[in-house]
């Protein structure tokens, strides 16, 4: 069988990993490039005699060296030299999208076009000339609507046909007038005497190009001083004819070459004064009702979440009840074991007290695949665009903390979309005060338990909302003293309306469910067994237990325990937050995960309540404590420091551990100040 290698590149939001999904289907692995964490998709599609790998490139607008992730996308063209390069091209943002095709030409490389979303294109009364435009971009180009699996097979009879032509030098290349291609034959001359290695790996011309562009990844390989100089001399010289950079003059060239193309290949056949997405964004992106429709939406998402998740999550209780009863019955009524002990506590206790909420966390992630596949979210992060710019950010950096609603790791990585160190950190600081997908694990247990059923989406807004306004707080703080320095514009994309496919929705919300129970079935049981190691072990001495009925055996034990005499110890500190010991114990299982809370609050009572298990753990806490002290443990666990996983994350996109230490106790001493006021006040009321 043949072997073919497809990267597949493009614009953000062009359809890239919908084609993807098409052309591969459940055959892929995901993976980090070398050397950086930038997410590496890769792929398998069996087609004819051909087995064609498929590297899903990360989306870039260009091929500058401005971000990783166009680097990484420039790097993996250059040095693995897939056979084809398949730049996938939104038909309905045709000149856009077509500036990172000219780049690709620039390189010489074996080039298919997919122009996706053709039907979008087609309704607007786009028509193209699709066999001109081809021979003007000297590249196949292939009409696709990823989203229901059209122009598959005449997408892969391209590739086919393109890696048997393998590369060529092209005729039509972008023209950057005279003055500009003056000095481009100068610096290839130096180029290609002096840098010879350099130019036979990535050609002279681009090379020059790359160096009157100012393009630091390449100048830095340059190690020849006469090929530098000549390259300054050309750029100032540049600079002083049209008054501007060569970077920015020859972008305009490129956008020429594009308009030109265009001109005459395109056609309009419908004069579209309004689209239909002009007419939503009139509403949803509103100067004043854009924020409380936002607000309104993420409403709708809570109250989904409770209500229908209520009942699947009854079931798994339920199940997990039925399965410790059927543990228990295995052993003699009224006898001890510690293997008993462990299987009930431990793994069914711990485990199953997080399990139990997999449901509501799959509503919440299919209502958030919903809003991102829709383009919702990116007016969501146009809306609050304004809202950023007064406390010293933009509404880019509002993106990644959307993403925290799912996971702070990833949304950590996603502040790469941010150019400027500073916003950068500031966005990065704030992250974990965004509700993610384990501390809604807590809200799961501990709303139920406190508040009746009418209240409970609202409350789980308000703490949501609770958390959007502190971050926005400590921006502006952090804007004003430790990162200081002015906001760097950028343009906002809105990416056309769309109806997310149901394999999508299905597919973004397996894959986030699956990173969820994945850790419940590893990391969580791991830290459950140890967790009940230190709540059983030590243990007193049988003349201490001799007169202690079944309850007062297992409290005393308890408190004897590793975790008991840690408890105790916090627990002074804890009292004016409204917390007992048996919290704090809990508290500090989360700094390990958050779900771990829930489990940890689950083998506590466990314990402390003996083998009954009919009282369920809502039941227990609230009869242990007020809804007033409930409260302040989702203040708390909202506020307080990041899991472990996020201070990493945090160290290594930062580089250090100054700043992930600064996160981690800066915002536990946040939570501690924020809860203790809630607390007293609460208490006066």
């Amino acid at each position: 069988m043949k072997k073919i290698t497809v990267a597949l590149a493009g614009n953000p939001n062009s359809g890239k990993s919908t084609l993807f999904n098409m052309l591969t289907g459940a055959r892929q692995h995901v993976g980090n490039y070398p050397g950086v964490t930038v997410e590496k998709k890769e792929g398998v599609c069996r087609y004819g005699d051909y087995e064609i790998t498929v590297v899903d490139l990360p989306g870039t607008y260009s091929l500058t060296a401005y971000s990783t992730e166009e680097l990484v996308a420039r790097n993996f063209i250059i040095d693995e030299e897939p056979d084809v390069v398949v730049d996938i091209i939104d038909a309905s943002n045709i000149e856009r999208n077509l500036y990172l095709a000219t780049q690709l030409i620039e390189m010489d490389v074996p080039l298919v076009l997919a122009f996706n979303m053709a039907d979008i294109a087609e309704r607007r009364g786009t028509v193209f000339d699709i066999e001109q435009l081809s021979r003007l971009m000297q590249a196949v180009i292939v009409p696709t609507v990823g989203s229901k699996g059209k122009g598959k097979a005449e997408l892969l009879d391209a590739v086919v046909e393109t890696a048997a032509r393998g590369r060529s030098e092209r005729t039509h290349r972008v023209s950057y007038g005279e003055e500009i291609e003056e000095e481009l034959q100068a610096i290839e001359a130096v180029v290609a005497g002096k840098e010879s290695l350099l130019a036979e790996k990535y050609g002279s011309r681009w090379l020059a190009v790359k160096l009157l562009e100012q393009d630091g990844d390449i100048t830095a390989k340059v190690t020849d001083k006469e090929v530098l100089d000549v390259a300054a001399a050309s750029i100032e010289h540049l600079t002083t004819i049209f008054g501007d950079e060569p970077e920015m003059v020859i972008a305009d060239r490129r956008y020429g070459f594009i308009s030109g193309a265009c001109q005459e290949t395109i056609k309009s056949t419908v004069e579209w004064r309004h689209t239909t997405s002009d007419m939503i964004d009139a509403v949803v992106t509103h100067r004043v009702f854009g924020l409380p429709i936002f607000l309104a939406f993420m409403y709708l998402v809570f109250v989904l979440t409770f209500r229908v998740g209520e009942y699947p999550m009854r079931l798994l209780e339920l199940l997990f009840e039925w399965l410790g009863g059927g543990i228990s019955g295995l052993w003699p009524a009224g006898s001890e074991s510690w293997l008993k002990s462990l299987l009930l506590d431990g793994v069914i206790g711990g485990v199953g007290g997080v399990i139990v909420f997999l449901p509501n966390i799959l509503l919440l992630f299919l209502s958030i695949a919903l809003l991102e596949d829709s383009g919702y979210m990116a007016r969501a992060a146009f809306v609050m665009d304004r809202i950023m710019h007064k406390i010293g950010l933009h509404g880019k950096s509002f993106i990644p903390m959307l993403i925290g609603f799912g996971c702070s790791v990833p949304a950590i990585m996603g502040t790469r979309i941010l150019e400027n160190r500073r916003s950068r950190l500031t966005t990065i600081m704030v992250i974990p005060l965004m509700s993610c997908g384990a501390r809604f694990t807590i809200y799961m247990l501990i709303i139920p338990a406190f508040f009746p059923e009418r209240w409970r989406g609202p409350v789980l807004w308000l703490i949501y909302l609770i958390g959007i306004a502190i971050a926005i707080g400590c921006i502006k703080v952090l804007r004003l003293t430790l990162f200081k320095g002015e906001t760097t514009p950028f343009v906002m994309e809105l990416p056309p309306y769309r109806v997310p496919t149901l394999k999508s929705l299905l597919n973004h919300t397996w894959h986030r469910g699956w990173m969820y129970q994945r850790k419940a079935g590893t990391i969580i049981l791991g830290i459950s067994i140890v967790l009940w190691l230190l709540m059983s072990f030590p243990r007193p001495a049988p003349e201490v237990l001799s007169d202690l009925d079944d309850g007062q055996v297992q409290r005393v034990r308890l408190e004897y325990s590793v975790v008991g005499r840690l408890g105790k110890a916090i627990e002074p500190a804890l009292k004016p937050l409204g917390f007992d010991w048996k919290i704090g114990t809990a508290l500090i299982g989360a700094t390990a995960a958050k779900e771990v809370f829930v489990s940890q609050l689950a083998i506590v009572y466990a314990a402390a309540g003996g083998q009954e298990h009919a009282q369920t753990l809502r039941e227990k806490l609230r009869a242990s404590y007020t809804p007033l002290t409930g409260f302040c443990i989702l203040l708390f666990c909202l506020i307080s420091s990041p899991c472990v996983a996020t201070v990493a994350m945090t160290r290594q996109e930062t580089g250090s551990w100054r700043w992930a230490l600064f996160q981690f106790f800066g915002l536990t001493a946040l939570a501690y100040v924020i809860t203790l006021i809630v607390f007293q006040l609460g208490s006066l009321v």
